[in-house]
């Protein structure tokens, strides 16, 4: 976005910080749908939902040798979330 087009709340919307944190909201949403399935331990989601954590710096760190952002964001989360990062973006 061009800074001075932007107001604050929408740079908010449009950050990677923002766009990271909706990816994981989903996967927690899809694993916590998986437990139901009996696919994805009970105990699994709630050690993603405390640990994970996004690292814009870190994701990025990790693009420039992947190539590819979700690979990425999927490897920053596991570094984290240690074992039980193996659910996420699953099936």
């Amino acid at each position: 976005m061009i800074p001075r087009y932007s107001r604050e709340k929408m740079t908010a919307i449009w950050s990677q910080e923002n766009k990271y944190q909706k990816w994981l909201d989903v996967e927690v949403a899809a694993c916590e749908a998986m437990v139901k399935l009996g696919k994805v331990p009970a105990e699994a989601v709630e050690t993603i939902k405390a640990k994970a954590v996004i690292n814009v710096a870190r994701i990025d760190e990790i693009e420039t040798v992947t190539k590819h952002d979700v690979i990425a964001f999927v490897t920053s989360l596991t570094e984290k979330i240690g074992e039980d990062g193996r659910f996420i973006h699953m099936g």
